[in-house]
């Protein structure tokens, strides 16, 4: 095996995810990507994952979107800003067909989901409906969501969420405009629901930007008994991207 491993690494070099020139390691980016890769370190909103100012401190805090609209999760978090690498990452992953940016962009999330977990907590992505599952052929989000479920150990279900109805684009749209576009979008598949009854949910998705969709996922599984929801995103979108 170590000799087949050399002979592929030899043949097929490590290279960076985001400009394809040869890294140290599969999986990773080289160091001017990696400087084009806004993290969110430091303080962080615990409901929506917005970076705050400041160092990290002990204790909950809000940013101001989320204490005038609280989230209807009990927790949130966000690794990235869709910003530069970030952005170029998530969209190569949905629109590229570039379905091994979710092993590594599960790993980047998975620090920060870890205080959120239990070995009790199941973790489901934010589904997509069936039309546009067929044209893309691949849930970005379930991607994520099963690699999360490797690394952390914790049951997953692809399918706990369904999207019976086709929404337009939410992009551009206001608060108000996304929540009244997914009302009734999203519920909990039948077949799933003894799975959820009295336990913690994770939410995996690869962008927030209002959070209606993550707000509808949520709705439905606390409809259908969840105990607690949490979410955990790739990126978020802040005010100043």
């Amino acid at each position: 095996m170590g000799l087949l491993q050399t002979t592929l690494a030899a043949i097929y070099p490590p290279s960076c995810l985001g400009c394809g020139e040869m890294v140290d390691s599969d999986f990773g980016l080289c160091g001017s990507c990696w400087g084009q890769t806004e993290f969110i370190g430091g303080a962080s909103c615990d409901s929506c994952g917005t970076p705050l100012p400041g160092a990290a401190i002990e204790g909950v805090i809000h940013c101001d979107d989320c204490m005038r609209d609280p989230k209807p999760w009990a927790h949130g978090r966000a690794t990235l800003t869709y910003s530069g690498m970030g952005r170029k990452l998530i969209l190569q992953l949905k629109h590229g067909d570039r379905q091994e940016i979710a092993r590594p962009a599960a790993g980047w999330m998975r620090m920060a989901i870890q205080p959120l977990i239990t070995e009790k907590t199941l973790i489901a992505p934010v589904p997509l409906h069936w039309l546009r599952m067929a044209k893309r052929r691949f849930n970005q989000s379930a991607l994520i969501a099963k690699q999360l479920s490797d690394m952390t150990g914790c049951d997953w279900c692809a399918d706990l969420l369904q999207r019976p109805k086709r929404t337009l684009s939410l992009d551009g749209k206001t608060r108000q405009e996304r929540a009244e576009m997914l009302d009734g979008a999203i519920r909990i598949n039948a077949r799933r629901k003894h799975r959820i009854l009295g336990r913690s949910v994770l939410l995996v998705d690869d962008v927030m930007t209002t959070g209606a969709t993550l707000a509808a996922c949520t709705h439905a599984c606390v409809a259908a008994g969840a105990h607690q929801v949490c979410v955990s995103v790739l990126a978020r979108v802040t005010k100043d991207t």
